[in-house]
């Protein structure tokens, strides 16, 4: 229902949660700081300037978008999403959060997996200018984001 992906799609977000590193796929398993048997979270591989390092939620089976995510499923991502926040106030000190999730081309969506980013906010942080400007960061420079995330996580 309401499907975009193209004929013989590699999903990125797939390629990463089977624990691989390819062309296809920006994600390092570095990125990953949380996994269990319905959702993965990780360290976004776009880098938003002042929310650096943000994390994403998916679930672990493909689901294109909120259409197709049985509701268990979205509710596990938001348990998630909801541990997330309290970890990123703990570990970034960050001032507050916005959950974003796209469904569509037409609404920004442009990986072919259901993704929830957790955007960590700051005060004075230009966050609506800079959201459409994110590139691509290079794995090392979220190597200490995810490190914070999993010790939380682990805690």
């Amino acid at each position: 229902m309401h499907n975009h992906a193209p004929k013989n799609y590699k999903c990125p977000v797939c390629i990463a949660i089977t624990g691989l590193e390819t062309e296809d796929t920006w994600i390092k398993q570095a990125d990953i700081f949380y996994q269990d048997e319905l959702v993965t979270g990780f360290i976004s591989s776009k880098s938003i300037k002042g929310n650096e390092g943000h994390p994403l939620v998916v679930p672990n089976n493909h689901y294109e978008n909120i259409y197709d995510l049985p509701e268990k499923v979205g509710h596990r991502i938001i348990d998630i999403g909801k541990k997330i926040s309290v970890g990123l106030k703990e570990v970034r000190n960050c001032d507050g959060v916005n959950f974003v999730q796209n469904n569509e081309p037409a609404a920004g969506q442009h990986a072919f997996h259901y993704h929830l980013h957790i955007i960590p906010r700051f005060e004075g942080d230009n966050y609506n200018e800079e959201f459409w400007k994110a590139e691509k960061s290079e794995p090392v420079e979220r190597l200490q984001y995810a490190k914070n995330l999993r010790k939380y996580f682990t805690c």
